[in-house]
């Protein structure tokens, strides 16, 4: 053993901080003086004109074909097996089952009326959505190739299948900022113990700094 094996192993913690060239004292102090930029969300490029954003994304609904996705086609073809058009070079989930016979396919069980000027379609249960039509906006142009609930779900959150990409919370973050450099600037409330499908890759930041990562509030899951 050389004499500086021998004199790091006698070496305490405190004196090694107290006597390196830069201490840990003296890095804390500079980050106060200067401000935690390294860590910290930044400000935005263009002066944002709005404070915050409340992203509510609940899986689990009632289908969209019993809400808001009129399909007049689809209760012509209700309880009929699908048509071959319709099944022919698609892949769907449970592959095995089709093979054994054609699926039927299944129109919805409620009223559908247009609301507002804009003539906006909803069922019955969405009644007293259908007064405030024409101060909502829906999109309904949305698809996608994929059937699987976690790809789905990334999908809905990050605009791919795949893990890597930025989350709707990041990017809102990036955008506008936060004026905390000590508190996240994205926060996830979850619903549930289990979490949703896709995990963590939901709201994480992809190829953003780390500092637009949604941070999960708490251990345990807030129920609402």
């Amino acid at each position: 053993m050389t004499y500086d094996e021998r004199y790091m192993r006698v070496r305490t913690r405190r004196q090694l901080f107290r006597d390196c060239g830069v201490g840990v004292g003296k890095a804390a102090l500079a980050s106060l003086l200067v401000g935690n930029t390294m860590g910290a969300t930044r400000k935005p490029h263009f002066p944002p004109k709005i404070d915050s954003v409340i992203y509510c994304f609940m899986a689990g609904a009632p289908s969209q074909f019993e809400l808001f996705d009129y399909k007049p086609e689809l209760q012509k073809w209700d309880a009929k097996p699908a048509p071959d058009a319709f099944m022919k070079g698609k892949r769907f989930a449970f592959m095995d089952t089709f093979a054994k016979e054609t699926p039927k396919l299944l129109g919805s069980r409620r009223k559908f009326q247009q609301h507002g000027k804009s003539g906006l379609w909803f069922s019955d249960l969405f009644s007293h959505i259908g007064s405030i039509a024409d101060d909502v906006t829906m999109v309904s142009g949305i698809s996608t190739e994929n059937f699987n609930h976690g790809p789905a779900k990334l999908f809905s959150n990050t605009g791919s299948v795949r893990p890597g990409r930025p989350s709707m919370g990041s990017w809102v973050t990036y955008g506008i900022g936060s004026e905390s450099n000590d508190l996240p600037g994205y926060v996830v409330l979850q619903s549930g113990p289990r979490g949703p499908r896709g995990g963590a890759a939901v709201w994480a930041s992809g190829f953003l700094p780390t500092s637009y990562q949604g941070c999960r509030s708490g251990r345990r899951a807030i129920r609402f």
